[in-house]
């Protein structure tokens, strides 16, 4: 019952067929009827020099600006972010201080009430 079941090989495709049969019998109409003669060749196309390689990033002044305050507004969110988690693990580390300083008093003298 949970053993797999394997298709017999003869139904399975080999590695050297296709599924997909190829196309036979079909003629292209020609793009244009300039009557062109199938024996010229094309010009070669020449390939443009490769230009002069300068840096991939160009810095002006303002673009300088623009990531100096970009830098410095990450940097203050990401700390305002991360000093407030911090602060609310403290405040819920103290509260349960409390609580436990509470409930350990309750405990211990339930009859001095």
């Amino acid at each position: 019952m949970f053993t797999p079941k394997i298709p017999p090989p003869d139904t399975a495709p080999t590695p050297g067929t296709s599924l997909v049969q190829p196309l036979t019998g079909i003629t292209h109409t020609p793009a244009c009827t300039c009557h062109h003669s199938p024996s010229v060749a094309p010009a070669p196309v020449r390939v443009p020099a490769a230009p002069v390689s300068r840096s991939a990033v160009q810095l002006t002044p303002g673009s300088l600006l623009v990531a100096a305050a970009g830098g410095t507004a990450m940097v203050l969110i990401i700390g305002t972010v991360l000093v407030s988690m911090l602060l609310a693990t403290a405040i819920t580390a103290a509260s349960v201080a409390i609580c436990a300083v509470v409930l350990r008093s309750l405990l211990n003298r339930p009859n001095n009430r």
